[in-house]
């Protein structure tokens, strides 16, 4: 027995201690990753058991101003997040076939790595959308894809926060906050009342711009196959498939929401959408690509309800 517990002492502060970055080790939940799976683990038994049985016999809460405030917050964060992206790297000193970390103590490292910290504590936040879908009772949007995506998602940016905090893989992080704040100044509007929906004709395009976000991951992360710059090749066991999965479920969607332009004279049809697994959609879609009620949700696949389920979250 204490040949394992000294066998597992020194697995766990190889794993947690040599091998993390000792910049960014002691930030808050960093350090260990039991806070981390422990909000996790929270959330997934809240989202998926106790928050539903809860909400059984009660009436829906109405948060419209909850969200407005909190889709403007998301807002803010990721204009942050995407400025910070470009001035610290992408647009001075980073290059776009590959980009070593950065381990030195500079202000200019520092800067990137602080903002890795702040997109992992952003994923922290995002959480929230499940949240508000429970109390809702905007049960059809808690899918498979929706809790999947919000449960790895922290837990991608915090093992980059630990250990690469910096380099290549930050521009998938930049790309995704740029797609926030567009995703997210759109379900602020919407959570303002039917009066603005006259101005949300641009909801489809939140999905094509969606799914060249995955394009431009999938390409960025394949030159690591191709270039060796010290960024680790083995990242790309994850956000390869990632980035295929997510663009073929997106696709999905859109070609089920608006389809192929119809011939000219052909008969209006009425397509059922089936929701997708992180809410995409919630109701029925007119080939014409005008929805009478869909909902919204992600998917960095992310999901958080607007009023009255208008809106598609596209993460």
């Amino acid at each position: 027995m204490a040949l394992f517990n000294n066998s597992f002492s020194r697995t766990y502060h190889h794993l947690f201690v040599e091998l993390a970055d000792p910049r960014t080790n002691d930030w808050f939940l960093i350090k260990s990753p039991v806070p981390g799976l422990t909000i996790i683990g929270l959330y997934l038994y809240f989202s998926l058991k106790w928050g539903p049985r809860y909400m059984t016999d009660k009436k829906p809460f109405q948060l419209q101003k909850t969200l407005i405030i909190y889709n403007f917050i998301q807002v803010v964060v990721s204009c942050w997040l995407f400025h910070e992206g470009l001035a610290a790297g992408w647009l001075r000193t980073y290059s776009w076939k590959c980009q070593p970390v950065d381990f030195s103590k500079t202000p200019e490292a520092m800067r990137v790595a602080r903002g890795v910290y702040i997109y992992f504590l952003a994923k922290i936040s995002e959480l929230l959308d499940t949240v508000f879908f429970v109390i809702r009772k905007k049960d059809r949007q808690i899918t498979f894809l929706h809790m999947y995506h919000h449960t790895v998602m922290p837990m991608i940016s915090w093992g980059a926060t630990k250990y690469y905090p910096g380099g290549h893989g930050t521009l998938i992080g930049v790309i995704n906050s740029f797609v926030h704040i567009i995703m997210y100044t759109y379900y602020m509007f919407s959570a303002l009342g039917p009066q603005y929906q006259k101005y949300l004709f641009w909801k489809k395009y939140i999905t094509t711009l969606q799914m060249l976000q995955f394009c431009i991951a999938f390409l960025h992360s394949s030159q690591l196959l191709f270039y060796d710059c010290g960024y680790p090749r083995w990242s790309v066991v994850f956000t390869l498939p990632n980035s295929i999965f997510f663009y073929y479920l997106f696709y999905d969607f859109y070609y089920k929401a608006y389809g192929k332009p119809e011939k000219k004279g052909a008969k209006e049809k009425t397509t059922e959408v089936k929701e997708l697994s992180n809410g995409y959609a919630n109701g029925k879609v007119k080939s014409n690509g005008v929805s009478n009620g869909v909902s919204n949700g992600v998917s960095n696949g992310v999901s958080n309800g607007i009023s009255n389920g208008n809106g598609i979250k596209v993460d």
